[in-house]
């Protein structure tokens, strides 16, 4: 759980970038956004297929360095 503790002199401008920072590092809008919809496995499938192929292609320039 996220949460972000005001100081004393802080304004609530800042308090709300602080807190959009930890959620995103905490990954919490990815999760949501991958829980939004059903999957079906094909599609699911489909997904990992295609994360695959993206991480063998990078994989191929960092070797090469």
């Amino acid at each position: 759980m996220t949460q972000v503790v005001l100081g004393e002199n802080e304004g609530l401008e800042s308090a709300l970038r602080r807190f959009k920072r930890q959620v995103a590092r905490a990954g919490i809008f990815q999760d949501m956004r991958k829980n939004r919809h059903f999957e079906t496995p094909l599609e699911k499938e489909k997904r990992k297929a295609i994360a695959r192929r993206r991480k063998r292609f990078y994989r191929k320039f960092s070797d090469s360095d």
